[in-house]
C-alpha cells in the first residue's frame, strides 16, 4: 500500500479530553506507522492540498468540513465517522446530519448494534471498528466494601442523575462507595452532584480528572458504572473490560454492542432502584466473578492490533474504490 495523507476532523481536540480527541489521536497514531495523518478541527486549512483522505468524526458537528470536502473532491475517499449523539439522535432529526451520510463514500461505527440505527439505504456502506485500549494488570481488590466509580462528564446524554438516585436508595450501612468522576457541563448536574454528596457520605463526586487518573481509578474498582441514555460506543467501557474491571451499563445500543446481547450486568435506562439493587447484588460471593468472565470474553474485540488492522483496511479500501 502506498503512503497516503489522511486528515482526520474532529470536532474537539486535546483540551476537551473527550472520546472523539481520543478517538483521534490514538487513529493519528496507529495509521502513521503506513500513512501520514494529522488532526485538524475543521478542513479546509493551510494544509488541506496535500489531503487524499478525510476521516470526518461526528456527522453533524463535522459536517461543514464534510461538505467542504465533497464541493472539492465529490464524495471520493471521504469517510464519516458515527461516534455518538450524531448515531442516536442526529441522523434522524438533522438535515446536516443526513447530508453528511449521503456524501460519504464510507461510514464508521463503533460497536455492534451501531448498523441496525442507520438508514436502510446507507447501511452497505458502513462497517465497525472497534475502539481499542492497552490492557492492564487486574489489580487485587478488598472484600470490605464495593468501591464502585462512574466517568463521563456532567451531562444529560451520560444520566448523570441516574447514579446519584442511586446512591440515595443504597445506605451507608451497605458498604458501597460511588465515585463519580466528569467535569461539570451543566451547572444544574453540578448542583445535583454536590447535594447528593452532602446528603450521601458514600457518593462522591471527583469533578474532571486528567486521562490517566481516571484509568488508575477504574482500575483500582470494583465496577465501573456506565448509565447513558446515548452512546456511540464509549472509551471508558472497554477501559474497564481491559482492566479487569467488571462494567453494570444501561441497556441501550450503544452499551450493548460493547458488551454483548447476552451479558448480565445491565439495568433499564434511566432506573435507579434497578442500579441499587445491582450494586448490592455485587456484594454478594460469585457475582464479580461471573460480570467479570463475561467482560474477558469481549475483551479480544478491544486489542489496539485489531483496531489498528481494521483501519488499515478501511484505508486500504478507500484508496481502492
Amino acid at each position: 500500500m502506498k503512503r497516503s495523507s489522511i486528515v482526520i476532523v474532529t470536532p474537539a481536540l486535546a483540551s476537551a479530553n473527550n472520546g472523539n480527541w481520543q478517538t483521534a489521536r490514538r487513529w493519528q497514531r496507529m495509521l502513521s506507522q503506513a500513512h501520514s495523518a494529522r488532526i485538524t478541527d475543521r478542513w479546509p486549512d493551510e494544509q488541506a492540498e496535500q489531503d487524499e483522505v478525510i476521516l470526518a468524526l461526528h456527522a453533524r458537528r463535522s459536517a461543514a468540513s464534510i461538505d467542504a470536502w465533497a464541493q472539492r473532491h465529490g464524495s471520493a475517499r471521504l469517510v464519516v465517522v458515527l461516534t455518538g449523539t450524531d448515531l442516536y439522535r442526529d441522523i434522524a432529526t438533522d438535515a446536516q446530519a443526513q447530508r453528511s451520510l449521503d456524501l460519504a463514500s464510507h461510514l464508521v461505527v463503533l460497536q455492534d448494534e451501531a448498523p441496525h440505527a442507520l438508514p436502510a439505504q446507507h447501511r452497505a456502506k458502513a462497517r465497525v471498528i472497534f475502539q481499542s485500549t492497552t490492557s492492564r494488570q487486574r489489580l487485587p481488590k478488598t472484600g470490605r466494601h464495593l468501591r464502585a466509580v462512574m466517568v463521563g462528564h456532567l451531562r444529560d446524554e451520560k444520566d448523570p442523575l441516574t447514579l446519584m438516585a442511586a446512591a440515595r436508595l443504597i445506605s451507608r450501612r451497605e458498604g458501597i462507595l460511588i465515585d463519580h468522576i466528569g467535569s461539570p457541563l451543566d451547572a444544574a448536574l453540578e448542583r445535583a452532584a454536590r447535594e447528593t454528596m452532602a446528603q450521601c457520605p458514600h457518593y462522591r463526586w471527583l469533578g474532571g480528572l486528567p486521562h490517566a487518573q481516571a484509568l488508575s481509578r477504574i482500575q483500582r474498582a470494583h465496577l465501573l458504572v456506565h448509565a447513558s441514555r446515548m452512546e456511540g460506543g464509549a472509551h471508558v467501557v472497554m477501559e474497564a473490560v481491559c482492566s479487569g474491571t467488571p462494567v453494570l451499563a444501561s441497556r441501550m445500543d450503544g452499551n450493548v454492542g460493547m458488551l454483548g446481547r447476552d451479558y448480565s450486568g445491565y439495568f433499564a435506562v434511566g432506573d435507579a432502584q434497578g442500579l441499587a439493587q445491582a450494586l448490592r447484588e455485587c456484594r454478594t460471593p460469585g457475582r464479580l466473578e461471573q460480570l467479570m468472565a463475561q467482560c474477558e470474553l469481549r475483551a479480544p474485540l478491544f486489542a489496539p492490533h485489531a483496531e489498528q488492522a481494521a483501519l488499515l483496511d478501511l484505508i486500504g479500501d478507500v484508496l481502492q474504490d
